[in-house]
């Protein structure tokens, strides 16, 4: 893929999806500005890590300032579902997080996953500025879509398949949970 560089300063709206069956799901960051939709592909980890990220820096920000963050318990009442057509510009390799104090505007900075081989330089990059309270929104809505897959052991934490399979290396290699 050639380089691109998308930079949506600021979105009108940014979400976190996930499509498909738990244990099968496929992750998107994906974010609005006007009439331009940038979908990324992403993994749950990913998503997750966002979610806390924004968090953190939030509580930053609110040590600091809190008339710049407002209410912790607000968020916006939005449809965070993902827009159709999903098709995603690229797959994330890294992520970055940041707040510009002068003007209040968290950014969420991606690149491209490149292949072992491929030149640095020749890679996409996407970065999304928005709110602290979009941020809190896109964080509260990150940790739903995350926690909505498999259920997890509660001995090594590992996932649980469907039929309740799961070789859990704490109980020796038994199956089923108790």
């Amino acid at each position: 893929m050639a380089q691109s560089a998308i930079d949506l300063n600021p979105v009108t709206r940014i979400t976190i999806g996930a499509v498909g069956e738990p244990g099968q799901r496929t992750f998107y960051i994906q974010a609005r500005q006007g009439s331009m939709v940038v979908t990324l592909l992403c993994e749950k980890e990913q998503a997750q890590a966002i979610a806390m990220g924004i968090e953190q820096i939030i509580m930053q920000i609110a040590q600091q300032s809190p008339d710049k963050v407002g209410p912790f318990d607000e968020v916006l009442a939005l449809d965070m579902s993902l827009e159709e057509p999903i098709e995603p510009l690229f797959r994330v390799g890294q992520i970055g997080l940041g707040y510009d104090e002068e003007h209040n505007m968290l950014v969420l900075v991606t690149q491209e996953l490149a292949a072992e081989d491929a030149d640095p330089e020749e890679t996409s990059a996407a970065r999304f500025w928005f709110t602290p309270i979009q941020g809190r929104t896109l964080s509260h809505h990150a940790m739903q879509v995350v926690a909505a897959g498999r259920p997890t052991c509660p001995l090594c934490g590992a996932p649980i398949e469907a039929d309740g399979e799961h070789f859990c290396p704490r109980k020796n290699g038994h199956n089923k949970p108790e």
